[in-house]
């Protein structure tokens, strides 16, 4: 109980002193580890497991799809909002049909996801860097990348 405890306050911590970046990130690690937690109670026929993997994962997938702002990028929030849609929808009929092979495909596409904002956050890094450097240089100069969580 004592390690729950301290593993809850780690977590706690570990949120609260997140960057937007960094809790969006949080959300695609915990959609995905959910999503698994429902494909292993499919493979081990453990109803209870599956219902909360899949629970937990749709209702992190609906956040990640709430939290997108269109004001910093619109075509690239459309096109978030289009692919978490679909997710949604595909974690819903994979629930209701007990689908692992459906469940697969939401998976890779969170995988690919999680990928891809690593790679985001790496330029937004970049680009603060550069911001604060002062450097300007028309190979270096910022490009705006934006999404909120």
């Amino acid at each position: 109980m004592n390690d729950t405890k301290t593993a809850n306050a780690y977590l706690k911590t570990k949120v609260l002193t997140a960057s937007r970046e960094e809790l969006r990130l949080m959300l695609i690690d915990g959609a995905i580890k959910f999503a698994y937690q429902a494909l292993n109670g499919l493979d081990e026929n453990d109803h209870e497991q599956v219902y909360l993997g899949f629970s937990q994962c749709r209702d992190i997938v609906l956040e990640l799809l709430n939290t997108i702002k269109p004001e910093h990028a619109p075509e690239i929030a459309r096109s978030m909002q289009e692919l978490y849609t679909f997710m949604y929808g595909q974690l819903l009929k994979a629930s209701i049909n007990k689908d692992a092979g459906m469940l697969r495909e939401v998976i890779s596409l969170l995988e690919y996801d999680r990928e891809t904002w690593v790679l985001t956050m790496a330029r937004l890094g970049e680009e603060r860097e550069l911001a604060t450097s002062g450097v300007q240089s028309p190979e270096q100069a910022p490009r705006s990348i934006s999404f909120q969580a």
